[in-house]
């Protein structure tokens, strides 16, 4: 990889304190692709970490974890080790419910962050942080996040420029960071959600969180009342992704897409913790006359209040895991399959969470094209380290390294991804529809989806494809400014490529 590559050449020319920051991007370089799970207090983010690794094991009450950054990544030994903020670890087995232990019995307060390590396959891909809410926590833990994700704004100390070969502040934070954002909304997107989303600017070691690295899913979507939303036609789900797509248009150009979720029937669907006793308890739902039924399920209160057969406890049992709304899911699909198993039933309710969309577009945003997320967050920690380096002519070399890298052809995937985030931070002015096209075709791994015409045949794909690179072309040479020429260039060079892509296999 051709910014691994400058970290090894470089490594000998500069400072042992930027050779040390060299190292630690090299290491993440080869480490799975890091996704930071991100949003408000008491948005769900827990339980959809849980729905995305497979297993109940972050917890979803307030208690002192949910305070702590926890990083679940693959290990071939199930542990928790606690990180102290002066290096120290601690080891802890999780609990007897396969969990984070609540309490930890240590001082939080000098707590970094918590290691989860799991022998799971899908931390073999992808390294999963949980974050606390942000908002409504104490300043602590909202700085130990910001802290530990490299959010956190910090000013070199002056009186610190030699000695100390460890890395400071600076240079820590700007390695320290994840690549990719997953930040988590309910109903209404507040002004300081889109402050918040800001703040995860750490999500790409210090890139602006933009289309390439982020994506939002719209949580509790079955709490939404459908005949609050305009066309929902009485729909939850329905009303649920009307209301994404509105988030969608107030959150981006900072998220690629917002999707709708329910993340608690995600979780209890996905993890085990939907039993073949809940599929019989609500077997038994389904017998009783649907006037009962219909007015049990009207509030918690009622359905677990109701005199009928199905004890209270096992009612409660199943609303403290499917909820209103996947009971009656569940219920549905029993009475139109009556002989349906505990493992269909399980899947008709994972398909009714949305999981699915969500790991989907995962896969589209940030699987499919990990290395470029990774090679751009790590060519922006390069950058920061150069900056923070007290040696101008360090700064020189590195800075004249970066430019030679990024004018060779291997490297026009980080010029994309560099020309994206200049647009859609603002920092390169364009107009409304040619802004919309460099999202476009930077953000999205599938070809029609780049040139925006998706299911269109090859033959015409191509032709608009060669068509877009040679007026990009032409933008670039006449009527741009310096700094849009720049970006025109790189979309041109994008839609050249397409081209390129899509007659090779009928050549």
């Amino acid at each position: 990889m051709s910014v691994a590559n400058l970290c090894h050449r470089l490594q000998s020319q500069v400072s042992a304190r930027t050779a040390a920051g060299f190292a630690e991007v090299l290491r993440r370089l080869g480490a799975p692709l890091q996704v930071a799970v991100a949003g408000r207090i008491k948005s769900g983010k827990s339980t959809l970490v849980n729905a995305l690794i497979g297993r109940r094991v972050a917890p979803t009450d307030i208690g002192e974890c949910t305070r702590l950054v926890t990083r679940f990544q693959y290990g071939t030994v199930d542990r928790v080790e606690i990180v102290f903020t002066d290096g120290r670890k601690q080891v802890l087995p999780f609990a007897a419910d396969g969990m984070i232990p609540a309490e930890l019995g240590v001082d939080i307060e000098q707590v970094s962050h918590i290691e989860a390590y799991l022998t799971n396959a899908v931390l073999q891909g992808m390294t999963v942080i949980d974050t606390p809410g942000l908002g409504s926590l104490d300043a602590a833990s909202v700085s130990r996040t910001e802290q530990l994700l490299g959010a956190a704004k910090h000013r070199k100390d002056e009186d610190d420029e030699e000695g100390s070969d460890e890395l400071d502040d600076t240079s820590r934070n700007a390695v320290a960071g994840a690549e990719a954002v997953l930040y988590v909304v309910t109903q209404g997107v507040r002004a300081d959600d889109q402050q918040a989303l800001a703040a995860f600017t750490a999500a790409t070691a210090s890139r602006e969180a933009g289309p390439v690295n982020a994506i939002a899913v719209l949580n509790k979507a079955d709490t939404i009342a459908p005949e609050s939303v305009d066309g929902a036609d009485g729909d939850v789900w329905k009303a649920a992704t009307i209301l994404a797509e509105k988030q969608a248009s107030t959150l981006k150009p900072r998220v690629a897409d917002v999707l709708p979720v329910i993340g608690l029937i995600a979780e209890s669907a996905e993890s085990g913790g939907f039993t073949s006793a809940d599929a019989e308890a609500l077997r038994q739902l389904a017998a009783l006359d649907d006037d009962i039924l219909q007015t049990m399920l009207i509030s918690a209160d009622i359905f677990t209040s109701w005199e009928c057969d199905v004890p209270s406890g096992t009612r409660l049992r199943l609303l403290e895991k499917l909820d209103l709304f996947g009971i009656s899911h569940a219920v549905e699909a029993i009475r139109q399959e009556p002989e349906i198993t505990a493992g269909a039933l399980r899947r008709s309710l994972l398909d009714a969470s949305g999981l699915e969309a969500v790991r989907q577009r995962l896969s589209i945003v940030f699987a499919a094209r990990a290395d470029g997320i990774k090679a751009a967050a790590a060519l922006a920690s390069v950058t920061a380290l150069a900056h923070a380096s007290a040696d101008p002519a360090e700064r020189q070399r590195v800075h004249d390294a970066i430019e030679v890298l990024l004018a060779k052809p291997e490297a026009h995937q980080l010029r994309l991804l560099e020309a994206l985030t200049l647009v859609a931070s603002g920092a390169v002015d364009m107009p409304e529809d040619l802004s919309e096209e460099v999202l476009r075709v930077g953000s999205n791994a599938d070809i029609g989806a780049q040139l925006g015409k998706p299911g269109a045949p090859r033959q015409e794909l191509a032709a608009h494809a060669l068509e877009r690179a040679g007026w990009w072309r032409s933008f670039a040479s006449f009527g741009a400014t310096p700094a849009q020429s720049r970006v025109a260039h790189v979309v041109h060079r994008a839609y050249f490529l397409i081209w390129q892509q899509i007659r090779e296999p009928q050549s």
